[in-house]
C-alpha cells in the first residue's frame, strides 16, 4: 500500500504536474511550521525530540485531515497529497539522519501505522470530550514524558480551538493551500482548559 503510493507519486512526476502537488506543499509547509514553533516544546513541555517532533507534526496533520475530511469527496485527493508529502519529508529526514536504505521503508511504515493510531485516538477524543482528548494527548504528544496539568489543559484547548478555527476556513482556502493556525497555547493565561 505504501509502496503503491510512493510509486503512483513518482508516476505523476514523470507525466506531469499533479494539481494537488503545489497546495498539499503549502499546506505541509504550514503544519511544519507551525509544529516547529518553540512555544509547544518551551512552555507546554512537548518533548524537544525526534518522536516530540513527530508527534507535532502529527497532530496538526491530524487537524487538517479532519478539517478536510468535512469537504469529502471533494478533499480526497488534498488529504491524501498531504498524507504523502509527510511521509516523503518523513523518508527524506530519516535517510538524511543516516538511516540506511533498508531500514527507512520499514521505519516509515511503522510511522505510518502510528499515524493512523493517532488519527484514531485524536477523533475519539473529540468525539468523547477532554477527558478522552486529554487522555490521547498525553499518550502520544508527551510519550513518556510527565507534563504539568496545566500544560496538558493548554495542548487540550488549543487543539478544541484549532478544531473550530479551521472548520470556519473554507475549503477553497485550504485547496489553494492557504492555511491558518492560532497561537500556540500558553499554559501560564487562565481559563485554557475551555471548551
Amino acid at each position: 500500500m505504501v509502496e503503491t503510493r510512493y510509486r503512483n507519486m513518482v508516476i505523476g512526476k514523470w507525466f506531469g504536474r499533479d494539481p494537488m502537488e503545489e497546495p498539499a506543499a503549502a499546506l505541509y509547509a504550514t503544519v511544519v511550521a507551525q509544529a516547529r514553533r518553540p512555544e509547544f516544546y518551551a512552555r507546554c513541555e512537548v518533548p524537544d525530540t525526534v518522536d516530540g517532533r513527530f508527534d507535532l507534526i502529527s497532530l496538526h496533520i491530524f487537524l487538517v485531515l479532519y478539517r478536510l475530511k468535512r469537504d469529502h469527496p471533494a478533499s480526497a485527493e488534498l488529504a491524501q497529497a498531504v498524507f504523502d508529502l509527510m511521509f516523503h519529508d518523513m523518508d527524506q529526514s530519516l535517510r538524511e539522519m543516516g538511516a540506511g536504505d533498508l531500514g527507512v521503508g520499514r521505519r516509515v511504515k511503522t510511522m505510518i501505522q502510528g499515524l493512523y493510531g493517532r488519527i484514531a485516538a485524536y477523533e475519539t477524543g473529540l468525539s468523547r470530550g477532554d477527558e478522552a482528548l486529554r487522555a490521547a494527548l498525553r499518550r502520544n504528544v508527551f510519550g513518556t514524558a510527565v507534563p504539568a496539568e496545566a500544560s496538558l489543559d493548554a495542548l487540550t484547548a488549543y487543539v478544541r480551538r484549532q478544531t473550530v478555527a479551521l472548520a470556519e476556513q473554507g475549503y477553497e482556502g485550504l485547496a489553494a493551500g492557504q492555511l491558518f493556525f492560532s497561537e500556540p497555547p500558553d499554559p501560564g493565561q487562565s481559563g485554557v482548559a475551555g471548551p
